[in-house]
């Protein structure tokens, strides 16, 4: 076994080894010794999800050796005419997309792009972005992938650690390119424009309506402007460099435990994660359909749900840049789309807008709820506003994104995130040592095998082996399985709430706390009690014209939780710090606790 579950419990987040008691260390080698010795617990190995798939759904897939890029060649050449994208009113369809990454393929080695090397991205969810992201795959390179809002210091980091050579920004966010190339290896950085792609005449409009989108490039060596690019090549042909074991893509976790690590997903990760989520859909055809891109692109889900998915199985993609809950109103009215995927954040958002609730919701015909679980009482309002599938999803980068979800059809179970998609392995371990399989109903770590589990963190070997032992990634959250194969998520194993022995999930709390009809949103975490060890403490913001007081609170969650979970303090707060996707970032709450606690001295 290597290191990574080990004589030294290295935490799997890369932090100092946790030395173990006497007892532990018998538990641990004992687990080991029965493993080793075939004394399987058969959970993991007979699949019981399996019982759960809807008819269609296939056990297992004969995955195709086919990179993204070559999906992209076949589905042009099965629907050419068919609509690829949309963004703002502007339609491109596969042939044209098609020609577009082939020129950009032949542009990118005309300015000196090679096999392996790294190509950062800085762009919201438009053309450029898929155009990009293909052409760098097809010949070879690596797209590296990087949050738009990212700080100078943060896009700094992330260009040094990936070795990026080029970077494709876009033009508002073009003085923020040049201080990050005087500080990296970036020899050519190539600037968009929202209105590359806009039809006419917004496209000549929004230059002098709208200044604020539209910043001139002055060319200069190594700075390009993309259509003044793409224009200088021809659509000829490029043979396919991306090679199946190889690095197609570096994309960078939110942070939620840290500084974002670079995951490194190699083409059959990328290709065999949109294979299994395409087999998810039974009832969705090829060529048939469109989905909303409402997640960013730089997010593994948007990644491999959104942009890989529909390339995959021939759909349309309405590209979404801004995820504000009007927009995709305004957008969703428009063109009607068959799969709505977002975030709980912008559901919460859609729902509590008189228009979404009025609107046609006929063309859809299922909702799908990423980053985080989608909380039980918003799918008991979407299902009274349409009664179709609601798919809790669930996944990290450093599976690619998808790992779990709830059956197309199948019974929602609220607070569930579903079951592990065909040709996915789940287990749940003890959280002490790691290797021994827990039984059903019982809460351990969460941990992946499957083709899509990542080759490694970029330049962390030593954070690689921390979570990946035998093919099995270790995700370092806790949750359970029932006897349907169905996952329940309790959170992160560094946010457990240890008090009087016992731990406390603080999701639970957070469930029940989601449920008032004053509270917006709310983060639970604890906070050092010198008799209990710890206590519960919620964070509340409440929703646009509510009060309460924090008596309330806890008298409501004295209805609803176990005494021990009762929040004992509650802090309303205007915001809370959130990830790109909308996942609560509960470490910068416990941050922000710990340094008003300083100041306050008490709770």
């Amino acid at each position: 076994m290597p290191r990574s579950l080990r004589d030294c419990r290295q935490d799997r987040r890369g932090d100092p080894p946790r030395h173990q008691g006497k007892r532990s260390e018998t538990i641990r080698l004992q687990a080991r010794c029965a493993v080793l010795a075939g004394k399987k617990n058969p959970m993991s190995y007979e699949r019981i999800w399996h019982r759960s798939y809807p008819p269609g759904v296939p056990r297992e897939i004969d995955f195709e050796k086919i990179t993204m890029p070559e999906f992209l060649t076949r589905t042009a050449g099965r629907f050419p005419n068919l609509t690829a994208l949309v963004f703002m009113g502007k339609k491109i369809t596969y042939r044209e997309l098609e020609a577009l990454v082939n020129r950009f393929a032949n542009a990118l080695t005309a300015i000196g792009v090679t096999a392996g090397d790294k190509v950062a991205m800085l762009l919201p969810n438009m053309p450029q972005l898929v155009i990009a992201n293909y052409a760098a795959m097809r010949i070879g390179a690596v797209a590296v992938m990087n949050n738009p809002l990212s700080s100078e210091e943060e896009l700094t980091r992330q260009v040094n650690d990936s070795g990026s050579t080029v970077l494709i920004t876009l033009d508002l966010l073009f003085p923020r390119a040049l201080e990050v190339k005087e500080k990296t290896g970036i020899r050519s950085i190539i600037a968009c424009h929202v209105t590359d792609y806009l039809p006419f005449p917004g496209n000549k409009l929004i230059r002098y309506a709208h200044k604020d989108l539209y910043r001139k490039i002055e060319p200069a060596p190594g700075i390009y402007e993309f259509l003044a690019l793409l224009g200088t090549t021809p659509d000829t042909s490029v043979e396919n460099g991306a090679r199946w074991d190889q690095t197609g893509v570096i994309l960078y976790t939110d942070g939620t435990t840290g500084a974002g690590k670079g995951v490194m997903l190699t083409h059959a990760n990328i290709s065999c994660n949109a294979q299994q989520f395409r087999a998810w859909f039974p009832e969705m055809k090829d060529g048939k359909e469109s989905l909303l891109a409402v997640f960013p692109f730089f997010h593994s889900i948007g990644w491999t749900g959104i942009q890989n998915l529909s390339i995959l199985g021939g759909w349309t993609d309405i590209l979404v840049p801004r995820p504000e809950s009007q927009v995709v109103i305004e957008i969703m009215g428009k063109y009607k789309p068959a799969l709505l995927p977002a975030m709980p954040e912008v559901y919460n958002g859609l729902l509590a807008r008189e228009a979404f609730r009025k609107m046609d919701l006929s063309p859809v015909r299922g909702f799908l709820a990423g980053a985080a679980p989608l909380p039980g009482e918003a799918i008991k309002k979407i299902k009274t506003l349409k009664n179709g599938p609601v798919i809790n999803s669930y996944g990290l980068t450093e599976i690619s994104g998808m790992g779990t979800a709830t059956p197309w059809g199948g019974p929602e179970r609220p607070g569930t995130v579903g079951v592990p998609l065909p040709g996915t392995d789940l287990k749940i371990v003890d959280r002490e040592t790691g290797t021994r399989e827990l039984p059903t109903g019982e809460a351990g770590e969460i941990c992946f095998k499957g083709p899509q589990v990542m080759k490694g963190y970029c330049n962390a070997p030593e954070k690689t082996a921390a979570v990946i032992s035998e093919g099995w990634l270790y995700t370092g959250d806790i949750g359970f399985l029932d006897e349907e194969g169905y996952l329940t998520i309790l959170g992160r194993k560094a946010d457990l709430i240890e008090a009087n022995g016992g731990t406390i999930y603080p999701t639970e709390i957070d469930e029940a706390l989601s449920t008032h009809p004053k509270v917006f949103d709310a983060c639970t975490i604890g906070i050092p009690d010198e008799h209990r060890g710890e206590t519960v403490k919620a964070y509340i913001v409440l929703k646009p014209g509510e009060t309460a007081d924090a008596e309330a609170i806890i008298a409501y969650c004295r209805e609803t939780l176990a005494p021990d979970k009762v929040p004992k303090c509650v802090e309303f707060i205007d915001t809370l710090p959130k990830s790109p996707v909308g996942k609560i970032l509960r470490r910068e709450v416990r941050e922000l606790d710990r340094k008003n606690r300083v100041e306050k001295l008490h709770c």
